[in-house]
């Protein structure tokens, strides 16, 4: 865990925004011991992968970033437009788990 040594862990904290539970999301965390999560807009694979394994305690085997254009949606005769959102699918190396349950 090396990689924590060169960020600033205040900012590393920061980095993950909330984790992405929804039925795509449980799918490849089955299949390719994969977690998503939303992240800053302006976080880097090596940012990601080192807030992960700094606030999770597992080993991460790689980082999959994706950026999400906002939708653009009508509220009546209102136009408005949904935020952008960063995406990253972080693989976990094999025997390594994440569970957002609460559950031990």
């Amino acid at each position: 865990m090396s990689t924590t040594k060169q960020f600033d862990e205040g900012r590393l904290m920061q980095v993950l925004v909330a984790p992405i539970v929804s039925e795509k999301a449980t799918m490849v965390a089955e299949q390719n011991n994969t977690v998503l999560f939303k992240v800053l807009r302006s976080a880097t694979k090596q940012e990601i992968k080192a807030a992960v394994e700094l606030m999770f305690k597992v080993e991460v085997k790689g980082v999959s970033v994706l950026n999400q254009k906002g939708k653009t949606k009508r509220f009546g005769k209102t136009v408005g437009r949904r935020d952008h959102v960063r995406k990253a699918y972080v693989t976990l190396e094999a025997g390594q788990e994440l569970n957002f349950g609460g559950e031990a």
